[in-house]
């Protein structure tokens, strides 16, 4: 493998973007409908790069494993979109929005990928605008803005608690006119099974017809990766249950780099665990915060009384307390590692003792009611039909839960991996977030990718190479659907005696305990060991019913957790290594005597890139070392 090149372009950061467009190689517009280009999941990047591509003239084939582009997780999201607009006029620019995001991530991002994420924010908000995402207004008029944790202002644009549905049904809008203009074809119920890689280059895919079971070859002059990140390893997450890690792992395995696996984001704004029966977590937006105060008991004794009845004097305000300049919108990393040291304490509350008091009394006492509900209304709706307590009336009780992954494909500047004409876009890629992602950036980060660099990037690939019709005849796509068609075959005859989900909740046990919210030497060794043994026996002893030529749901969930085993091997290897504390990735042996993340500059600024070496060889790490040239390495203070 080759010294890992990055790519960014020579200049200020204020002007790296502007270069590379300046200087881009262009495809003309007669030559575009030559190229076809693959782009696999329509969440916010995938619908936006599909739909942009193909009304720059390219034809797209768009694949998602929904019955519809519309059902991706994107949906989910709810808090908003960060964007450096300063509508709020308290001080926003492109740079603080640049240096809240890489103070943020701990300082383990590429500056230059971030300071163009916040570029393009701006231009974000007016393309959603235009496509009618009915943002919030203030009374002046202009779209409103409220604050999310780690930044002192306000830049959070938002729709109530569906921000997420809204922008995504502005993609999909785009995508659905290009579908109907005949630029795009999409696959719905299509699963991507391996990606082809011809003379080096990515050269189309492999997927499975989810509904026939069939095997399909597709064949484009460039592949992008679309497909959100790998929480549901964790098995519990606040991820839909249909979203792996499959198509990014499949990649790896072809030679693409995967970029510091183990930064995993923990939400603390999330609904407990009630009982073993859950199959999945469900988040609350991190926008309560604004309104909402965190709060344990001050006394143990006190944690099973009704939290209306134990007196102001009594409790604890813990991030208020702790973190006086940010209070309750400190960065997530912080709030969770904190709710989690109150809890071990002996001071959490509800059956479990694992959660703490999200209290919107004062915010209802001081705004009204009527205010609280027209910013809130849907989520309070949703925590009381899940719960069966009313947030209006008793606090909402939280706990930290797996929510997004910063790690994820490596990619230089133009968001292609270590294999060419591959690329990888939004939660899919590592590039933008560090080892900490502040709350709202990633609908930002994927709307960028998609809307604002892919075009550019890719057509410059396209214009940089000579890319000949492959036909999908060619020996590289029988060899991919061969190795695809073989191991699904596999899992099918194995006929052992256990489920799919016992071998899944076993993962998620051993990856939350061991490379969860707290990791240590001792824990990370024995997390390798056990996924190794658990891989083995599943391997030995998986059940999976049916057939393979037929819509199959226990063979798609089999195909997945197989790909999650060996990727939780990789995270608790790259958790290991990195010997110091950073963001959403805390070592105990390396932490301040505050309890806060201790950084290691010296020897661990750089994005850790491992190289696939084959089924039974340790993988090679590869160091792509950061450059800081516009902001300070310093302790993150949020005090």
């Amino acid at each position: 493998m080759s010294k890992l090149d990055a790519r960014i372009p020579a200049g200020p950061v204020s002007e790296k973007w502007t270069r590379f467009k300046q200087n881009m190689k262009l495809v003309n517009p007669a030559n575009k409908r030559k190229h076809t280009i693959i782009v696999v999941g329509t969440g916010l990047a995938g619908a936006a790069a599909a739909a942009s591509l193909a009304e720059l003239g390219y034809n797209v084939k768009a694949f998602c494993i929904q019955d519809s582009a519309r059902r991706a997780h994107s949906i989910a999201a709810q808090g908003g979109i960060n964007a450096a607009k300063n509508y709020a006029g308290d001080g926003d620019s492109i740079y603080r929005l640049f240096y809240d995001t890489v103070k943020g991530g701990d300082y383990r991002a590429r500056e230059a990928n971030v300071y163009r994420l916040a570029e393009t924010s701006v231009d974000i908000i007016d393309q959603c605008v235009a496509q009618g995402v009915p943002f919030a207004r203030e009374y002046g008029g202009l779209l409103d803005n409220r604050s999310f944790g780690g930044a002192q202002l306000s830049r959070t644009f938002y729709a109530r608690g569906q921000t997420g549905q809204q922008l995504l049904l502005g993609a999909y809008g785009a995508l659905n006119k290009t579908i109907n203009a005949g630029q795009v074809q999409m696959y719905a119920r299509h699963e991507m099974l391996d990606v082809v890689v011809v003379d080096g280059k990515a050269r189309g895919i492999i997927c499975r017809n989810l509904v026939t079971g069939e095997y399909e070859r597709h064949s484009g002059s460039a592949v992008l990766l679309c497909t959100g990140g790998y929480g549901n390893v964790f098995y519990l997450s606040t991820n839909a249950k249909n979203s792996n890690v499959t198509a990014a792992w499949k990649a790896y395995k072809k030679g693409a780099l995967f970029g510091n696996p183990c930064f995993t984001q923990i939400h603390p704004t999330c609904i407990p665990v009630s009982g073993d029966y859950q199959s999945k977590l469900t988040l609350m937006s991190e926008s309560l915060r604004n309104d909402g105060r965190v709060w344990v008991p001050k006394k143990k004794e006190d944690c099973q009384k009704h939290p209306n009845e134990i007196p102001e004097g009594d409790r604890d305000y813990f991030l208020e307390r702790r973190y006086p300049s940010f209070g309750n919108l400190v960065p997530r990393d912080v709030a969770s590692r904190n709710a989690k040291y109150v809890c071990d304490e002996g001071r959490g509350v509800g059956e479990t003792g694992l959660a703490v008091y999200l209290d919107f009394a004062d915010a209802i006492s001081r705004l009204g009611k009527g205010t609280i509900e027209a910013r809130y209304g849907n989520l309070f709706e949703m925590y009381e039909r899940i719960t069966g307590e009313n947030p209006y009336e008793v606090p909402m009780r939280i706990y930290p839960a797996v929510h997004y992954t910063m790690g994820g494909l490596w990619v230089d500047y133009s968001l292609m991996t270590t294999i060419p004409g591959l690329f990888a876009l939004g939660e899919a890629n590592f590039s933008d977030h560090g080892a900490n992602r502040l709350g709202a950036s990633a609908l930002m980060q994927g709307l960028a990718d998609g809307y604002f660099v892919a075009p550019y990037t890719v057509t410059d690939y396209i214009a940089s190479n000579s890319l000949e019709a492959v036909n999908e005849s060619h020996p590289a796509f029988e060899e991919a659907e061969k190795e695809s068609s073989d191991r699904i075959q596999k899992l099918l005859g194995i006929k052992g005696n256990k489920t799919v989900l016992e071998y899944h909740r076993e993962l998620g046990k051993i990856m939350w305990n061991q490379v969860g919210m707290s990791r240590n030497k001792a824990g990370l060794e024995k997390a390798i060991i056990d996924i190794q043994a658990l891989r083995e026996d599943f391997w030995k002893n998986v059940y999976v019913p049916g057939e393979a030529n037929t819509m199959n749901k226990s063979l798609e969930f089999a195909n997945r957790v197989a790909d999650f085993l060996e990727l939780g091997e990789l995270m608790a290897r790259d958790a290991l290594y990195r010997e110091e504390s950073c963001g959403g990735h805390f070592r105990e042996e390396y932490q301040t005597e505050e309890g806060e993340a201790q950084r290691n500059d010296d020897d661990f600024a750089y994005v850790s890139s491992w190289e696939y070496m084959g089924d039974n060889a340790e993988p090679v790490l590869h160091k792509e070392a950061l450059v800081f040239e516009n902001v300070k390495l310093t302790q993150r203070s949020y005090k």
